[in-house]
């Protein structure tokens, strides 16, 4: 009897700790999809220094993740891909989205650290699933053409390219680039 009773304490005692874990490991709060709805609309229509400034309220509210642990791997992994280390940036971003897998800027960031270590095919599944994830996050759709370009396939880059503007036209780097690529091949009907 006395086994039984301990062992129904650790039990509750387990199923405390678990239900403790999983209340507090849950986002705080998700991305507010209403206020990313409003700002994706004005950006459309803005001039370029109010789009500058839209834009970076999209990408403000984009990368919270709702979890302070999550943001933080998210910031290491950032840092780490400013820094060069392309592998400790793939482990923090790893940790991120197996934690995370609904975050779609864990998934972006994963991506720019494998694109830089050079492994394309692993940086293009991850944009894939931040795409699906949020298909105007524009800086993924920037990064997906970036991708195309550097292996070959300059009309899909024109087209990422050419996607990136309709969300946001003002973005200046995507315009270079396009540029870039149109001076580089002859430029293109898209």
């Amino acid at each position: 009897m006395l086994v039984m009773i301990a062992d129904r304490l650790n039990l509750n005692t387990t199923v405390a700790a678990l239900a403790a874990l999983l209340l507090f490991s849950l986002p705080a709060a998700a991305l507010d999809q209403g206020k990313l709805d409003k700002l994706y609309g004005e950006l459309g229509h803005a001039d370029a220094d109010a789009a500058q400034r839209i834009a970076a309220d999209i990408q403000l509210e984009q990368s919270k993740s709702g979890s302070p642990s999550m943001d933080l791997l998210l910031k290491r992994g950032r840092d780490a891909i400013e820094t060069g280390d392309t592998g400790a940036a793939i482990e923090h971003l790893t940790a991120l989205v197996d934690h995370a897998p609904g975050f779609a800027d864990g998934w972006h960031a994963r991506a720019i650290a494998y694109a830089r270590a050079e492994l394309y095919g692993p940086a293009l599944g991850d944009l894939e699933r931040a795409l699906a994830l949020n298909p105007r996050h524009f800086d993924a759709i920037a990064s997906l053409g970036a991708l195309l370009h550097e292996v070959g396939y300059d009309d899909l880059a024109r087209a990422a390219y050419a996607r990136v503007l309709d969300i946001h036209p003002h973005f200046e780097d995507v315009a270079l680039m396009l540029e870039s690529l149109d001076a580089e091949t002859g430029g293109s009907d898209i």
